[in-house]
């Protein structure tokens, strides 16, 4: 739409002599404004997702995980176990389909799980509606059979939020959980850093991203569930904090 917008401003401003570097400078700088607000899930541009609880009275916050499961999950969930808290874990079809006891013990400790696409494509911002629907689909039909648990919470890969994710989000009926405070765990290798950036930032009410396909992840979190529980923090479910269904 926009483009035929473009287009049809172009042709008026040729035929009545106007300069044209007004239509070339908005046609570069919109597909720069189209990736910036989809790739910011927290401004809730194209779909309301829940991402940090504002001004929340209890020093509650959510630890919140993705692209698992994998052989570094069991040792988040001993650590979960040890210090008494309770995380949702964002599940990539595929990995479910690898670790599906690893799923059944996660259930079982008293977390919960949501939908992280069944590939976790990298082509993600790219791909139709209809693809990211089918995307969605297949990854609760494995969540499906193995928990018998129909996941509700959708967080997307990459945090990718655009029209054609919208559409696919209105025709599953999921909702979208994102975050407010990012650990980069996946991108940076500096475990002191990423601990005392999230110290630093840690606020009642938000929602923390981590992953549990990355070792250092482990001692990542040790060290913030020590810091949670010197500073009375309590670390809850998405569905707890926003009071949600996790499944329906």
């Amino acid at each position: 739409m926009i483009w035929i917008l473009l287009i049809a401003v172009a042709m008026y401003t040729g035929i009545n002599g106007l300069p044209l570097w007004p239509i070339a400078v908005l046609a570069i700088l919109y597909p720069v404004f189209l990736i910036t607000i989809s790739t910011n899930i927290r401004w809730n541009v194209f779909v309301k997702g829940y991402h940090h609880q504002k001004k929340h009275p209890k020093k509650e916050v959510c630890l919140t995980f993705d692209d698992g499961p994998t052989q570094v999950t069991p040792h988040i969930l001993e650590l979960l176990d040890k210090y008494d808290a309770k995380a949702c874990f964002f599940c990539i079809g595929k990995q479910m389909e690898k670790h599906p006891e690893i799923v059944q013990e996660i259930i079982k400790r008293g977390h919960t799980i949501g939908n992280h696409t069944y590939s976790h494509t990298r082509k993600m911002g790219f791909i139709s509606s209809k693809s990211i629907a089918r995307e969605i689909d297949a990854c609760n039909i494995v969540a499906n059979d193995i928990t018998g648990l129909n996941l509700h919470f959708f967080r997307p890969p990459f945090g990718i939020i655009n029209p054609k994710t919208k559409r696919a989000i209105q025709k599953t009926g999921h909702r979208v959980i994102g975050w407010n405070l990012r650990t980069y765990d996946a991108i940076l290798n500096n475990e002191t850093k990423i601990v005392h950036r999230v110290k630093r930032k840690l606020q009642p009410g938000d929602v923390i991203l981590l992953h549990d396909n990355k070792e250092q992840t482990v001692t990542i979190l040790e060290q913030l569930l020590i810091h949670f529980e010197s500073n009375e923090y309590q670390a809850i479910r998405p569905d707890q904090l926003f009071k949600i269904h996790a499944y329906i």
